[in-house]
This record gives structure tokens, sequence and C-alpha cells, in this order.
């Protein structure tokens, strides 16, 4: 799949709570040779229902294959491309930098230009917790790259279209066993 970030696509899919699931949805990306950037899962408000955000390269003809793909697997419930959609979307970073007394004071001033927390402070490091769009994670990232970045972690992206709208919600009514509405 091609790499510019015109052809980055936010994808949704609502799956079955259930063992296995993330593993057949990954291999599915593994096998037709689409590499995820980003993914990230978690529960929805539906008890039995989880929800996978992530992030492909591709143009709109790989991003349909990957819809068709996907829902062919048992356990996929409903699959959105909200790229083209008006959306909240973050990303929620940990990092880990070397500080002394001579930088923590400069490292607080970038924290605070970026609206992000000092979570914790050692006496040679901080970690700070920044929770904001991919482009200013990675703008802060650059600048404390001077210090020198022991440890990062990153979520990858979530996302949600704005306003209510009813293709947010996964099918009702889920047969029991087969992963397709009712």
């Amino acid at each position: 799949m091609a790499t510019s970030n015109n052809n980055r696509h936010t994808m949704i899919a609502w799956v079955e709570d259930k063992p296995g699931v993330l593993n057949r949805v990954s291999g599915l990306f593994g096998r037709r040779n689409f590499n995820i950037e980003s993914l990230t899962v978690g529960h929805t408000e539906k008890p039995g229902v989880s929800r996978m955000t992530f992030v492909v390269n591709g143009d709109e003809r790989d991003v349909q294959q990957v819809s068709m793909q996907l829902y062919k697997l048992i356990n996929v419930l409903e699959v959105q491309d909200v790229t083209g959609e008006p959306r909240v979307e973050y990303e929620l970073a940990l990092i880990r930098v070397r500080a002394n007394s001579s930088t923590r004071g400069e490292i607080m001033q970038l924290v605070d230009i970026y609206r992000a927390d000092v979570v914790d402070v050692d006496i040679s490091t901080v970690i700070i917790r920044i929770l904001a769009k991919e482009e200013r994670v990675d703008g802060l990232l650059r600048l404390l790259d001077q210090f020198g970045i022991e440890e990062m972690v990153r979520t990858g992206r979530v996302a949600m279209i704005r306003g209510s709208r009813v293709a947010q919600q996964p099918p009702k009514g889920v047969v029991e066993g087969n992963g397709r509405p009712g």
C-alpha cells in the first residue's frame, strides 16, 4: 500500500468481544499485506461489543477491500471508514525524558505550552502525559528529543464522528454465535 499521508484512512470496526477476534483481524491485514499504522481496541457502551480504531495507508480501492474482507470475519459487526467525516480524534502518549536540575525548567515550559502534564518526577527523569491530536504529539516529541527520550508509549488514534448519527452505533440485535445482525 502507499505510504502518503493523503492516503491515511481512519477506520472503525465494531466487533464481538471474544477471544481471538483481535488476532483474526490483525491476521487478515497481514495476509493482505496491509500495514496497520495504529490500532486501539476497547469496550463500548454495549456489553459484549468492542470498538477497534485503526489507521491504514491506501487508496479508496484498498480501503474498500479491507472493509469487505473484515465483513467476512464472523465476529465483525460493523466497519466504517471515517476519514472523510467530521470527527474528534486524539492520541495519548506517555514519555519518559531525561531531566536534571538545569533542564527540568525548560521541559516544564514545553509541557505547559503543549498542554501536557508531568505525571511522575524522579531525580533523573520526568514522565509526561499528553492527550492531543497526532501532529501535536509529534511536535512535542521533536522538542523533547533534545533532552533524551528514554521510553515512550503511544495509544494510537481513537476517533468518533461528531454529532449524533445512527451510523455510529453497532447493529442492533446481534444473533448469538454468528456475529451478524438478527
